[in-house]
Formats: structure tokens, C-alpha cells, sequence
């Protein structure tokens, strides 16, 4: 589920639409106790920045900056760009102009914020990468092939030799190197279940990552 925000006209219409949610299911009373507990509406539960500070279960983030549902529904719905504007943009990223860039850079700032609450913490993986697309680990091109979506991993290499000798970095009296391993989802999914270390990543802002695949449905284009 992405981190949801007001749309480009500063409503917010997915509050509302989980707000129903909540009471033409009833379904208050099987949300989060302790979520219930520490926000003003019921359907805040449904949105992650709040839900998930209350799950204690390990758990993993895999979500773009740039969510394409988001982007095409939530964050610029028809209703916000009655004379399509965006539509070039929506259809194709590189289409969009700075100011359109500029406004979405806006939306993964405002998710990277809402992300800061759990980085760090040993429990939780994070794959944020800054590709458009909406699901990408149900497809075997994104999750785990040769030219799937990576993210830059420093992997901090440690070589106890003298300092005079060393050729690399100087830490805490030892010499060090520090190279960058090139991983897909899977591979750092992989890491965070078997506690391999650190498994947080979180890609540069776009255009910058050349291995993305930009999943655009045609249904979703001039939505």
C-alpha cells in the first residue's frame, strides 16, 4: 500500500473513500488496537505510515517513489487535471516537464519522511527504488532476474593489515575498503529474512536509476 498524500489540487479523496471503507464494512473493530488508539480516525489504520508503527512482527517495505497507482488515481486523479495536463506525463515519465518533475520529486520527499520513522530499525527491510511502476514482486522480470530493478549496496570490507600498508580507507585502526554490490528485490528480501545484515535500501531521486522497468498500464494512461 503506498504512503498516501493530498493530490496536486490539495484534496485528499482517499481519505474520504477509506473513511466509507471503514463504516460500510464495520470493519473498526478489527483494526489495530494500539493504532486505534493513537489517531483520530478509524481508517488511519489502513494507511501504512500509521499502521505499521504498531506491528511488531518484522515486515519489509517494497514500494516505489513513485507509485504508479498513486501517482495516475491519488495523486493527480481526473478530477485534479480536468484539462490533462499531466496526461503526456502520466503516459511517459521523460514527457514530464521540470515543473511536473519538481511535483513529483514532492511525492517521494513526502514518503522518504514518512519512511525516516523506521530506518534503522534492525527488523525492518526497505527496497525504495525510484522506478514507476505499482507492483513489482509478483513479475520474475522485477523480483529476481538478469536485468531486474537493483539498488546499491556498500558492503564495508574490513582488512586487518598495518596502517602503513594500507591502501584504502583508515577506520578504528584498520584498513578498509568499501565496494558496491548491485542487488534485485529478491536478493535483499533474502538478506532481511535471513538477517544477513543491514537490508535497507533507498534509490536516488529519477531520473537517476538506469535498470528500473516503468510499468505503466495502458489502462491507467489518460486516467
Amino acid at each position: 500500500m503506498s504512503f498516501f498524500r493530498d493530490d496536486i489540487s490539495g484534496n485528499n479523496s482517499i481519505r474520504p473513500f477509506f473513511s466509507s471503507l471503514v463504516a460500510l464494512q464495520g470493519a473498526e473493530k478489527n483494526l489495530n488496537k494500539d493504532c486505534l488508539n493513537s489517531t483520530l480516525d478509524p481508517y488511519l489504520c489502513f494507511f501504512p505510515q500509521y499502521a505499521l508503527q504498531n506491528i511488531k512482527t518484522p515486515y519489509f517495505i517494497l514500494n516505489s517513489a513513485y507509485d504508479v497507482y498513486q501517482f495516475h488515481h491519488i495523486f493527480v486523479p481526473p478530477s485534479s487535471d480536468p484539462r490533462g495536463h499531466w496526461s503526456r506525463c502520466k503516459a511517459d515519465p521523460s514527457a514530464c516537464s521540470t515543473l511536473q518533475i519538481a511535483t513529483l520529486q514532492g511525492l517521494r520527499s513526502a514518503m522518504l519522511t514518512a519512511l525516516k520513522l523506521f530506518e534503522g530499525e534492525p527488523e525492518v527491510g526497505m527496497f525504495i527504488n525510484s522506478c514507476f511502476a505499482h507492483c513489482q514482486s509478483e513479475l520474475q522480470d522485477t523480483w529476481f532476474a538478469p536485468n531486474s530493478p537493483t539498488l546499491d549496496n556498500e558492503v564495508l570490507i574490513i582488512d586487518e593489515v598495518k596502517l602503513y600498508a594500507c591502501g584504502f580507507l583508515v577506520m578504528h585502526g584498520v584498513c578498509t575498503k568499501i565496494i558496491l554490490e548491485f542487488q534485485t528485490i529478491a536478493e535483499l528480501v533474502g538478506d532481511w529474512y535471513f538477517e544477513r545484515g543491514a537490508a535497507q535500501e533507498i534509490d536516488c531521486a529519477y531520473p537517476c536509476d538506469s535498470t528500473c522497468h516503468n510499468i505503466i498500464p495502458s489502462n491507467q494512461v489518460g486516467n
